[in-house]
């Protein structure tokens, strides 16, 4: 399995969402110096959780489930909603 479907599988875990997309733009920053430490992803998560959250609140619960990640993860680009702010 790769990075970017356990990713995903995290999240649908943790989340249920509506709508869910993990994308893996590592190729993109090929020669980055950073990126030989981990890959560079985006998450785009539709979800009730998130609902009366704040931004940062919201990005700390995606950072927490994905945090045994953490060390392939260079990069991550989070966009989190709740199904009323598609």
């Amino acid at each position: 399995m790769s990075l970017r479907d356990t990713i995903e599988e995290r999240l649908r875990t943790e989340f249920t969402p509506e709508d869910l997309e993990v994308g893996d733009d590592s190729l993109q920053h090929v020669g980055h110096a950073g990126a030989q430490g981990g890959g560079h992803y985006s998450v785009l998560i539709v979800a009730e959780r998130f609902r009366g959250r704040s931004l940062l609140e919201r990005h700390r619960l995606i950072y927490d489930a994905l945090a045994p990640l953490r060390k392939d993860i260079h990069a991550l680009s989070i966009r989190a909603l709740t199904p009323g702010e598609i």
